[in-house]
Order: structure tokens, then C-alpha cells, then sequence
């Protein structure tokens, strides 16, 4: 399983965009998926299946690796952004400052977005979703274009790593994080590739 966050949109790392629609890539993230696309499709062996969350960024991101193998892009809602509720299209500079924050990075377990969704529910939905997609591809690559959060969370499960501590993980505007799933569970990969996806070459 190819985990590969969007590319950088015009908000990225200035606001929480959550679910708003009608964010699209800017221009560095329009030549940061045609760059992953490229990496991807000079992998040894192409992946079979190439999936976005619905949202646009997710969506313009795997256009072009889906050009690149040949195959038809398919969306999937296991793979949305975690919903923030009413923090959708805040200011991090002004969530920051909020008491609430604390428990964001500290105990994300715990916390609901207001509104919104849990961490809890994300990480289990969008862990869901990935299982299922190893299943009906089972023995195949899969591609999945996703968000920080969600790739963070299904990383942290499959290194046995506590939703506490997921927040830890680096996933980088489209980064590539690995895992491969057998019969004696799931290994990670790799996290946060932005090269050449040298340490996939056996895949």
C-alpha cells in the first residue's frame, strides 16, 4: 500500500481546510504530483489500483499518478480528512492559542474535533478503509492519495504505535509512506519518502 498525501495547496500550513470544498493544488503542488507520478511509475512493479478521497486536492494529486500506470482513478471515503467541524478554515496561528490545542498534540485520543469528528473515529475509518482495499487487491500495489492525518493514523497502526503518539509522524506534502501487508500482519516501509522510492525497489 502506496500512501501519498496531496500536494501543497495555496493553505497549506496557514489554515485547517478539513473537508471546505473547492481547494484545489497550487502550483507547487500541481508539480509535486506530477513528480510523484513519476516516481511511482518507475517502480519495478506498477501498482494495479490507484485511489483519492473525494476531496479536489486528493483527487488533482492522483490524476497523474493514475495517468501515468494507465488506470482509472477510483475515489474512496475511508480516505477523507479528518471533519474538524466548526475549525474548518481557521487560522493555525489562531487554534494555536486555544487551550484545546494542548490535547491535539498531546492527547488526540481523546479529543473531538468540535462539530466534528474524533481522531478515534478517523483513525478507525480510514484504517478500515485501507484494510478493505488490501483486500480486494490482495497480492497487488495499491495507491492511495490521501491527507496528514489519516496516513498518519493507518503508519501508527501498522507499526503498533499508540494514536497518542501518531502526531509524531512526518507526512509531508506528497510524501509517500509504504506499508506492506502479509499473512504475518503489516511492515512499514518506509514514511515520509520524498526521493526516489530507492528502498521499494524489490516492490
Amino acid at each position: 500500500m502506496l500512501l501519498v498525501r496531496h500536494g501543497r495547496t495555496p493553505t497549506t500550513g496557514v489554515e485547517l481546510p478539513g473537508r471546505a470544498p473547492g481547494l484545489g493544488l497550487a502550483a507547487e503542488g500541481r508539480a509535486q504530483a506530477e513528480a510523484v507520478a513519476e516516481r511511482i511509475a518507475a517502480l519495478k512493479t506498477k501498482p494495479a489500483a490507484v485511489y483519492a478521497s473525494p476531496l479536489e486536492r486528493t483527487r488533482q494529486t492522483a490524476a497523474p499518478i493514475a495517468r501515468a500506470l494507465g488506470l482509472r482513478l477510483r475515489t474512496d471515503r475511508g480516505l477523507l480528512e479528518v471533519d474538524v467541524g466548526r475549525w474548518t478554515g481557521r487560522k493555525l496561528k489562531a487554534l494555536n492559542a486555544r487551550p484545546e490545542w494542548a490535547l491535539v498534540q498531546r492527547w488526540p485520543a481523546g479529543f473531538r474535533f468540535p462539530g466534528g469528528e474524533s481522531f478515534a473515529e478517523m483513525s478507525a475509518r480510514a484504517n478500515e478503509a485501507v484494510l478493505r482495499l488490501v483486500g480486494d487487491h490482495r497480492g497487488q500495489t495499491v495507491v492511495a492519495v490521501s491527507h496528514a492525518d489519516p496516513i498518519r493514523a493507518v503508519v501508527a497502526a501498522a507499526a503498533g504505535t499508540p494514536l497518542d503518539l501518531f502526531q509524531r509522524f512526518v507526512v509531508g506534502p506528497c510524501s509517500v509512506s509504504a506499508i506492506l501487508y502479509g499473512s504475518h500482519g503489516a511492515h512499514v516501509l518506509c514514511v515520509n519518502s520524498t526521493t526516489t522510492l530507492a528502498e521499494l525497489a524489490p516492490l
